[in-house]
């Protein structure tokens, strides 16, 4: 998210208004499960509500269950007395009534905690499928593992350059990366997610991937020690995906076209060096500054060669006049193997936070605010982007409610285990307390998440003078669960 995220976000407005219903709808799906299991069951909802604390608006229907917009808008509940009672939490105590509802056996508190989950997760194979259908529109480098470009220097956190850590390694344009860390990628985007939540550490200290490539058809394995990048400080070794380097656009009054670029135009050499992707282009247009350059050019089925006299890029290449592209494919993954790859970039998120060789933390991870601004920018690219969050977000709500922490649905099947397996209900007391801590503790979870997303917002707006080079690709967004 480059650039001025402010200005893009308020001369789309329309692109926050999908965003925010797109969230809604998977924090709404996820307590409508909840809500099915309960009817299902037999098991007493008093309250739907979207968001916590008072009320703004609502209406009770027939069956006695209150549906309610609240104000605090950090997620949703199902108020179910029978499974906890989270009091205050929710909006004010329900009513002396509620204490007379009879207890729900361990079967039924499982199912009720488990149907936020099961709802979300059928949901995101709902839209998954939509897409297989559909199709994804995606550059051709999203869909590769060769790499196309290796930096010859990377910037670290602290505004230092530095060599590559690829270059330094040995890694070259051509090489085929099979696996990170001893798991297998298939396109760009599992390598980048490999190093950004990678935790090995070697011998000496030092942060350590191990790549397993393909080189001339001959394997080989090569570790690499990666960098903490970037204001994000995340994992970053110098490498970028090979593909077409095409010309999109040339200003008829700019260097490029009076060069005799045009669009359409593929470069495919420069001075003679093969190009394997868009990442090489930096490189050569920096020589551009001290020399002129020959472009192999490629016309339809004609190749010839172009000499853009030295200087022609500008030193911030807006001399030359071309916007440049890459090939794009049409891609029809089927449900499952979305879900799944989304299930397993959550589960890596998890296992980062928790692993103290990670350098991922919670000044990582995205809250409300982060997940409206994803939200936001995919609906700028249209329906199937946004589909595409969609399904995303929800296997991470499904994923993150599950986890036995209390609070969560997780944590209200790990109480009833204990229950279930001491053959009597937990202390009442305890119970509360525990639930009130982790509210707690929860809860400021969540505003420095969101603090942190306000912050990046802040700082990405920067005007382009004052701003250090932007983020690159950032860690799968982290959902905050639908109950604080």
């Amino acid at each position: 998210m480059s650039g001025s995220i402010l200005q893009s976000l308020l001369t789309s407005p329309w692109s926050l208004v999908a965003a925010i219903f797109f969230l809604g709808l998977s924090i709404f799906v996820h307590e409508l499960g909840h809500y099915l299991a309960a009817r299902w069951r037999g098991v007493f909802a008093p309250r739907f509500s979207i968001g916590f604390g008072p009320k703004i608006w609502g209406w009770t229907d027939r069956h006695g269950t209150e549906w309610r917009l609240s104000w605090i808008p950090l997620g949703g509940y199902v108020a179910l007395p029978q499974l906890v009672d989270m009091g205050a939490l929710e909006g004010g105590e329900l009513g002396e009534e509620v204490k007379l509802l009879a207890p729900i056996s361990y079967l039924d508190k499982v199912i009720v905690s488990v149907g936020g989950a099961a709802f979300n997760l059928l949901f995101a194979l709902l839209l998954a499928t939509v897409l297989w259908w559909v199709g994804e529109k995606t550059p051709a480098t999203a869909q590769t593992t060769t790499i196309g470009h290796v930096s010859r220097t990377i910037d670290l956190a602290d505004g230092r350059k530095v060599p590559s850590p690829a270059l330094a390694a040995g890694l070259q344009p051509g090489d085929v990366i099979r696996a990170v860390d001893g798991r297998t990628v298939a396109v760009w985007d599992d390598i980048v997610q490999a190093l950004v939540m990678g935790a090995g550490v070697a011998a000496d200290g030092q942060r350590s991937a191990v790549f397993e490539i393909m080189r001339d058809e001959k394997p080989l394995t090569i570790t690499v020690n990666p960098q903490l990048a970037t204001e994000d400080k995340i994992r970053r070794i110098g490498i970028s995906p090979a593909g077409s380097v095409i010309v999109f656009a040339a200003q008829s009054d700019k260097t490029g076209a009076r060069a005799g670029l045009r669009k359409g135009d593929r470069v495919e050499t420069i001075d003679g060096a093969r190009l394997h992707g868009p990442g090489g282009l930096d490189d050569f247009f920096a020589a551009n500054a001290t020399h002129a350059l020959r472009l192999g050019v490629r016309r339809a089925d004609t190749m010839f060669e172009l000499v853009l006299p030295a200087g022609a890029v500008g030193a911030d290449e807006s001399a030359l006049g071309v916007e440049w592209s890459t090939d794009v494919l049409t891609t029809h993954p089927d449900p499952f193997t979305q879900v799944a790859r989304q299930f397993r970039g959550t589960y890596r998120t998890i296992w980062s936070l928790v692993n103290p060789h990670s350098d991922i933390g919670l000044s990582k991870m995205s809250g409300v605010v982060g997940m409206v601004t994803i939200f936001a920018f995919a609906a700028m690219s249209g329906l199937v982007a946004i589909l595409s969050v969609t399904v995303m977000i929800n296997v991470a709500l499904a994923v993150f409610n599950l986890l036995p922490v209390p609070v969560l649905d997780g944590g209200h099947i790990l109480f009833a285990t204990i229950a279930k397996l001491r053959g009597r209900p937990l202390p009442f007391n305890i119970v509360a307390s525990v639930q009130f801590t982790f509210v707690v503790v929860l809860l400021l979870m969540m505003v420095y998440v969101n603090v942190n997303d306000a912050r990046r917002i802040v700082r990405d707006n920067r005007p382009a003078a004052e701003a250090k080079p932007a983020a690159p690709e950032a860690p799968a967004a982290a959902p905050a669960p639908t109950k604080p």
